[in-house]
């Protein structure tokens, strides 16, 4: 391990500070109020490299634009949406596990789109994450067994959502960084995003929707930017440049590990027991996809 992987593990532990900053903003503003002031105060910081790249602009192509827009809309608008709903109907660090089934839905697209191979035994190992899902979600249970919330499932279902919707703005984002900055795209992320999540919040609640939220809701919006967001976004491609690609796989693995500590620490959110192993069987999936390729094993 050398000193730029330390950067992947601080994006990591700033990931699993989302839920502790994200969920205490749910009792007083609604998903879409959240979001949108999230994307909203993001502007400030994101702006001036728009800015700075003015002249660029004009050289995307009609078909990057439409990338772009994509990812504004799913990654940065529905994901988001989708994962702080989810924590009005599910446990937290199960909506954080959920997540990790991502990496699924980027291997699938980008056999499709990219035409990239899939893993060895992929379907195996998938169908086992998704099993492993289900458990964290609703540990030895139906769905409609009341887990902290008879709607369990719903909850469930939003962080699928969200995992799915950032699985396929994974594979998009890797289209538009063979031509484009990352920090460019990054920006323009935020940028598309705003008015949609604008237009959302108005239908949902009028103009009161835009009352400007508390002072100690701003701080925690503010956190939430500079710590889980865009903090770690651009800690983790930092370190990313010279850490090896099996090494970042195996540090980002460290995110659920956390946020599930510190959410049973601070926020009072335990797992059952069910969900604990589902977790387990969840995330050593997701690591025999991503992770284990990258090792040799040299026969003896």
């Amino acid at each position: 391990m050398n000193g730029q992987s330390l950067f992947i593990i601080g994006a990591a532990l700033l990931w699993a500070t989302d839920s502790l900053l994200r969920l205490p903003l749910t009792q007083n503003l609604t998903s879409a109020a959240i979001v949108f002031w999230e994307h909203g105060i993001a502007i400030f910081i994101v702006g001036p490299i728009i800015f700075y790249n003015w002249s660029k602009l004009k050289e995307i192509k009609a078909r990057e634009w439409l990338a772009i827009i994509f990812i504004g809309l799913v990654a940065s608008a529905l994901a988001t949406l989708a994962f702080t709903a989810s924590f009005k109907y599910l446990n937290p660090s199960s909506s954080i596990l959920l997540i990790k089934l991502q990496p699924l839905v980027t291997f699938l697209l980008a056999a499709i789109w990219l035409k990239e191979k899939l893993p060895k035994h992929f379907w195996y190992w998938a169908i086992l994450a998704l099993v492993g899902g289900y458990l964290a979600a609703f540990s030895f249970a139906w769905p409609v067994w009341p887990i902290g919330s008879k709607l369990a499932w719903l909850g469930a279902l939003l962080a699928v959502t969200a995992a799915v919707s950032w699985g396929c703005a994974t594979v998009v984002g890797r289209y538009l960084v063979n031509n484009l900055d990352y920090r460019l795209v990054t920006a323009l992320r935020f940028l598309i995003a705003l008015p949609a999540l604008a237009i959302l919040l108005f239908w949902q609640q009028g103009w009161l929707g835009f009352s400007l939220p508390q002072s100690s809701d701003l701080i925690k919006l503010g956190l939430i930017l500079l710590g889980p967001g865009l903090g770690a976004m651009f800690l983790y491609y930092f370190g990313l440049r010279k850490t090896p690609a099996s090494l970042a796989a195996v540090l980002e693995l460290l995110w659920p590990v956390i946020a599930v500590v510190l959410n049973w620490y601070f926020l009072n959110q335990p797992l059952l027991a069910g969900q604990l192993v589902g977790g387990f069987i969840l995330l050593a999936a997701i690591g025999r996809l991503t992770v284990w390729p990258y090792f040799r094993i040299k026969s003896i």
